[in-house]
């Protein structure tokens, strides 16, 4: 599928999870299913915890990912 299919499975509504961008409307943040994968769990693992997402869900929240760090500048956090 390609990438902006894929994200079109991602959306923002004020309502749901306080905006944050999520998965088809479901209150499955895309920063928590990235977290997840972060941690080192597979597709497999998450779907098999999250039945209601499929395998397009987390590609989605990766190609989100991907178009969200695009930028032209990079300023360093402030520690």
């Amino acid at each position: 599928m390609e990438d902006t299919k894929l994200i079109s499975r991602i959306t923002i509504n004020p309502g749901i999870c306080h905006g944050k961008p999520t998965i088809r409307g479901l209150r499955y943040p895309v920063e928590n299913m990235l977290e997840l994968m972060a941690a080192g769990m597979t597709f497999e693992e998450i779907l098999a915890d999250y039945p209601d997402l499929e395998k397009d869900d987390l590609l989605a929240c990766l190609a989100y990912a991907v178009e969200v760090t695009k930028t032209k500048a990079i300023y360093p956090l402030a520690s």
